[in-house]
C-alpha cells in the first residue's frame, strides 16, 4: 500500500491519543502505588466463589508435543531443548504474549494427567518467581487481564493437589496481578485490549472473594466501555467481525458467572451479546465462516460454532447492518457480502483493509470469490500486501489502494500498527426485493484526490441466486472530466483456494468450477485475463490461487459491466 505523511490533522490526533495514554499511564501508577492500592482490597486471593467457564476449545495433543519439546503459540513453534518455555530465546511477540497469557492452560486441563497438571503448577510457579518485579511484555494490560482470565478459569488445575507453599505462591500472585490491573487497564490500547482489561475485572469480582465491594465500581466502567465498542447493529467500531468472535469467548462465560452467584445480568450485557451473535450470523459465508474483511485471518470453525451456538435460532436474521459498514445479498443459496463502510477512527485501523466496496461470494457451502485475509501471527510481513486494495474483489485505479497507510515508526509504537486513511463511501443505496432481484449500489471518494475520480458499484443478485450482475464506473463526482493522460485500472475477482479456472473462447468471458458448480463470468469494457493471486487467510500460511482481473484505462469517465451466471 501507498503511505502518505500525516496531515496536520492526524498528527494533532496521534498526539493527543498518546497524551490521553500517558495521562492514563501517569493515573494508573498514582492509583496502584502502596498509598491508593488500598482501594482495591488485598493483596491475595483467599477464596474463589466459582470458577469461570473456557470457551475456548482445547487441544490435549498440546501436552504430547511438550513432551516433545516443543511449544507452539500463535502460529509459531519454540524448541525448548529442555529448557523452560520461560528460558528461552522467543520466536516472536505475538508468541511471548501468547506464553505470559497462558490460554494454553486449557490444554493442559483437557489431558486430565498428573504429569500435565504438575506441569501446570511448575510453570506458574516458575512465571511467579521470574515476574517479580511486574515490568515487561508480560505485564502489558490485555496480557495481564487474559493471564487472570486463564488462571481464574483453571484454578482447580493450578491449585487443587498443590503443597502449600505453590498455593500461597499463586494465590498471592493472583492478587496482586487484580490490584495492579484495577488501575493499569485505563493504560490499555483503545478497542478490544481495554475491552478485554475491563471484563477480566468484572470476571474477579464475581468470582473471588471479597471483591463485591470493587463490582460497584467496575461494572459502569465496564458498560461504559461495552457501549463504546459495540455498534448498534452489533458489530464492533473497528469493523473487524473476527473480534467479535473474541470477545463472545470472554463476554459468555461472563453472563453465566452473574447467573451462578445468583445476580442480575446487566441489560446492556444481554442486549450486546445478542446484537453481536446477530452480527455474527449476517457475516457469515456458505461455508460457515466469516467474511475475510478488515482483519480477519485464518479461519477457526469451532470458535465461530461455540458462539454462535448461544444465538436465538428464532430470531429473524439481521437484514442490514449499517452501522458497520456491511451490505449482504442472500437468494436461494448463494450469498453476497460487500464492504461498503469507511475506515474507522485512527486509533482503531491499525489493522483496517483498504478494501472499500468489495464483496465475497459463495454458493451452498463453496465459496467462489474471497478477498485475501489477512495473515496469520507468523507472517506478519506480508501484512502490508494483504490490506491492499489489489488483495480485495474491487476496482484499482492507477495501481494504488484506494486508502493509503499513514505515519512513521512513532505512529505504530502509539497505535500498534500503521492506520489508514480513507475512504469515505459518499452514497450508498439499498436495491430492494422487486421482482427477486436485490443489491445495492455505493460510492467512495478514495481517488478523488489524486485524479478528481470517484468509483461507483453497483450490484444486483437475480434469478434466484444464480445471477449476479455488475457495474464498475469511474467518474468524476460532477460534471465532465478529462484527465492529462490515461490511468489504468483493474477490476479483480480473486478466487477462493480450490476453486478453478479457464478462459472461454469468447472474448471477456471465463469459467469458473468447484465441487460440480461451473459458473460463467462475462466482461464488457475490459480486457479480462487470468493471473496468480495469494491467499494469506490459511493455517499454513500464504497460498498461491487464482484471480480473474479486467484491466484497462480510464480518460476520466469508464463503465465496465460484468455479469456471472451459474450453468452447473
Amino acid at each position: 500500500m501507498q503511505m502518505a505523511r500525516l496531515t496536520m490533522q492526524e498528527r494533532l490526533q496521534i498526539t493527543a491519543i498518546s497524551a490521553e495514554r500517558k495521562r492514563r499511564g501517569f493515573l494508573a501508577r498514582a492509583l496502584s502505588s502502596r498509598t491508593l492500592r488500598w482501594r482495591y482490597g488485598g493483596a491475595r486471593v483467599d477464596q474463589l466463589l466459582i470458577v469461570p467457564q473456557d470457551l475456548r476449545l482445547a487441544d490435549p495433543s498440546f501436552w504430547l508435543e511438550i513432551q516433545h519439546g516443543q511449544f507452539g503459540l500463535a502460529g509459531s513453534i519454540a524448541r525448548l531443548d529442555g529448557q523452560s518455555p520461560f528460558a528461552i530465546v522467543p520466536p516472536g511477540r505475538n508468541w511471548v504474549r501468547a506464553l505470559n497469557g497462558f490460554g494454553w492452560l486449557r490444554h493442559l486441563a483437557a489431558t486430565e494427567i498428573d504429569d500435565a497438571r504438575m506441569a501446570a503448577r511448575q510453570l506458574a510457579m516458575e512465571w511467579v518467581i521470574r515476574e517479580a518485579k511486574g515490568a515487561g511484555e508480560s505485564w502489558r494490560p490485555d496480557v495481564l487481564a487474559r493471564r487472570v482470565i486463564s488462571w481464574l478459569s483453571h484454578a482447580s488445575l493450578l491449585l487443587e493437589g498443590a503443597d502449600e507453599r505453590t498455593y500461597d505462591a499463586i494465590a498471592t500472585s493472583l492478587g496482586t496481578q487484580l490490584l495492579r490491573l484495577s488501575s493499569a487497564w485505563r493504560e490499555a490500547p483503545a478497542g478490544q485490549p481495554r475491552m478485554l482489561a475491563l471484563t477480566a475485572l468484572v470476571l474477579a469480582d464475581l468470582c473471588v472473594a471479597g471483591r463485591d465491594r470493587r463490582l460497584r465500581s467496575d461494572l459502569p466502567l465496564f458498560l461504559e466501555e461495552l457501549k463504546r465498542q459495540i455498534l448498534p447493529d452489533g458489530g464492533h467500531v473497528s469493523r473487524n467481525p473476527a473480534l467479535l468472535v473474541e470477545l463472545l469467548l470472554d463476554l459468555l462465560p461472563l453472563r453465566q458467572c452473574f447467573r451462578a452467584r445468583g445476580r442480575q445480568q446487566p441489560v446492556e450485557l444481554d442486549e450486546a451479546i445478542s446484537s453481536m451473535l446477530a452480527m455474527l450470523r449476517f457475516l457469515r459465508m456458505g461455508d460457515g465462516l466469516l467474511g475475510r474483511f478488515n482483519g480477519v485471518s485464518v479461519g477457526i470453525p469451532a470458535r465461530l460454532a461455540t458462539v454462535l451456538a448461544y444465538a436465538d435460532v428464532n430470531e429473524p436474521p439481521l437484514a442490514r447492518a449499517p452501522a458497520s459498514g456491511y451490505q449482504r445479498i442472500a437468494l436461494g443459496d448463494t450469498i453476497l457480502l460487500a464492504d461498503c463502510g469507511g475506515a474507522p477512527p485512527a486509533v482503531l485501523s491499525s489493522l483496517s483493509h483498504a478494501g472499500c466496496l468489495s464483496f465475497e461470494l459463495s454458493c451452498g457451502t463453496e465459496v467462489i470469490l474471497s478477498n485475501s485475509g489477512a495473515p496469520g501471527s507468523a507472517h506478519t510481513d506480508w501484512t502490508a500486501t494483504a490490506r491492499a486494495t489489489a488483495s480485495h474483489n474491487t476496482l484499482v485505479l492507477g495501481e494504488t489502494s484506494s486508502a493509503k497507510l499513514v505515519g512513521n515508526r512513532r505512529t505504530e509504537d502509539v497505535l500498534g500498527g500503521l492506520p489508514i486513511r480513507g475512504p469515505n463511501v459518499t452514497r450508498l443505496d439499498v436495491i430492494g426485493m422487486d421482482d427477486q432481484v436485490i443489491g445495492f449500489e455505493a460510492t467512495h471518494d478514495g481517488y478523488l484526490e489524486r485524479y478528481g475520480i470517484v468509483h461507483e458499484r453497483r450490484v444486483v443478485m437475480e434469478n434466484d441466486g444464480r445471477r449476479l450482475v455488475g457495474i464498475d464506473h469511474l467518474k468524476p463526482p460532477r460534471g465532465i472530466l478529462r484527465l492529462k493522460q490515461d490511468v489504468p485500472f483493474s477490476i479483480h475477482f480473486h478466487l477462493h483456494p480450490g476453486v478453478m479456472c479457464e478462459l472461454g473462447d469468447r472474448v471477456g468471458t471465463a469459467f469458473v468450477t468447484v465441487a460440480g458448480q461451473r459458473w460463467k463470468l462475462a466482461i464488457e469494457g475490459a480486457r479480462l485475463g487470468i493471473e496468480e493471486s495469494i491467499y494469506f487467510a490459511d493455517s499454513a500460511g500464504p497460498t498461491r490461487r487464482l484471480q480473474v482481473v479486467a484491466r484497462g484505462v480510464t480518460f476520466g469517465e469508464t463503465e465496465v459491466r460484468w455479469a456471472m451466471t451459474r450453468l452447473a
